[in-house]
């Protein structure tokens, strides 16, 4: 009888938890925003870029108009403004007396420039497409803000990944735009040494392989080589190796998975091009010098099972101090983190930001 009652209680808390989650993608409203004249740094201007955005909640103005509760979320390369609308990340913050709770915030989480729904060079472009970098996902972020919007300040910023570097770009280029920062899972240095070598990795793949013909391709599954290095790239890169070793403890279980993934790659493969210009956006990010003047609170973590950002490198507690309100935290690592992707499993970090927040109102 007392098993029975346990299951039944476990029952209950299961339903209880299915219950509770949201489908955030399906509750958010989609909106396409379209900048006239975009300039790219290079000095390249387009007539029209779109940017495509995804909101939750409604925009709170002061006395000033000014929005007073608007919260922009940041993808990671490759990623789009839905990576953020996902059950880890909302049915941690979103909800009802969450943090980020959607009747009290007004979440932004865009497709970023080159990404998702917004402009890329697969809208037809192809090679001819500016080679945008951060500067420019930046400033088509402020504008998709400003003409779009109507939001000319931001509460927080959380930003993952390259969203967690557009962060400190912002602190830095729009110093009074921004209250508060959070940059998960990145580093405040020259893209560099391991981290450029698997960018290039990426785009030499693509670039190499013979059905590239110079960005003239038609079909992205005709390049297999490419789409092949990328997912090899990504799956060293990616994960946490103490849960890969727990889920594919034996040769066979490690090849089959690895296997399975490239089939599902070349089911569903990235477009060459864009993915090319994604991961050379970073080629001049480098905000070190400049982080001391980035004055409002900063909460930045990484984790420490990231082979992208691993433990150490850059000094990041010796960069955080340069800012005069910062705090650098790294997550230990278990079996439970998601290497790299720790950074959208909320539930990790969200007690420091819930301590960041309360510090810093």
């Amino acid at each position: 009888m007392q098993a029975l009652r346990i299951l039944g209680i476990i029952m209950a808390l299961s339903s209880a938890s299915i219950a509770d989650a949201k489908d955030w993608l399906g509750l958010a409203e989609r909106q396409d925003i379209e900048l006239a004249d975009f300039e790219f740094h290079t000095g390249e201007v387009l007539p029209s870029v779109t940017m495509s955005v995804y909101t939750l909640g409604t925009p709170r103005r002061d006395e000033n108009g000014k929005v007073t509760n608007a919260v922009m979320l940041l993808h990671g390369t490759g990623g789009s403004g839905r990576s953020l609308l996902r059950d880890i990340f909302g049915d941690e913050l979103f909800g009802p007396g969450q943090l980020l709770d959607i009747e009290k915030h007004y979440i932004i989480s865009p497709d970023n420039l080159g990404h998702g729904d917004s402009s890329k060079p697969s809208d037809g472009m192809l090679t001819d497409f500016p080679r945008y970098d951060y500067e420019d996902m930046v400033l088509a972020q402020k504008r998709m803000l400003t003409e779009g919007l109507k939001v000319d300040q931001l509460s927080l910023i959380i930003g993952t990944s390259m969203g967690c570097m557009h962060s400190f770009v912002w602190g830095i280029s729009h110093p009074d735009f921004v209250r508060r920062f959070v940059p998960l899972a990145c580093n405040a240095i020259e893209i560099a040494g391991r981290n450029r070598m698997m960018r290039k990795m990426v785009i030499d793949g693509f670039k190499e392989d013979p059905a590239y013909q110079g960005g003239k391709y038609e079909n992205p599954a005709d390049l297999r080589m490419g789409q092949v290095i990328r997912l090899y790239t990504l799956s060293l890169a990616g994960p946490n190796p103490y849960r890969m070793q727990a889920e594919y403890p034996t040769r066979v279980q490690a090849e089959d998975a690895l296997d399975e993934r490239v089939e599902r790659a070349m089911n569903n493969p990235v477009d060459p091009t864009d993915t090319i210009y994604q991961f050379d956006s970073s080629r001049d990010y480098n905000p070190a010098p400049r982080l001391a003047e980035i004055q409002v609170p900063v909460l930045w973590i990484n984790s420490a099972d990231d082979f992208i950002n691993p433990p150490g490198l850059g000094n990041p507690e010796a960069l955080a101090a340069r800012m005069p309100n910062a705090r650098f935290v790294l997550i230990p690592a278990s079996a439970e983190t998601r290497g790299h992707g720790t950074h959208t499993a909320a539930s990790f970090w969200k007690d420091d930001l819930a301590s960041f927040l309360a510090q810093n109102p």
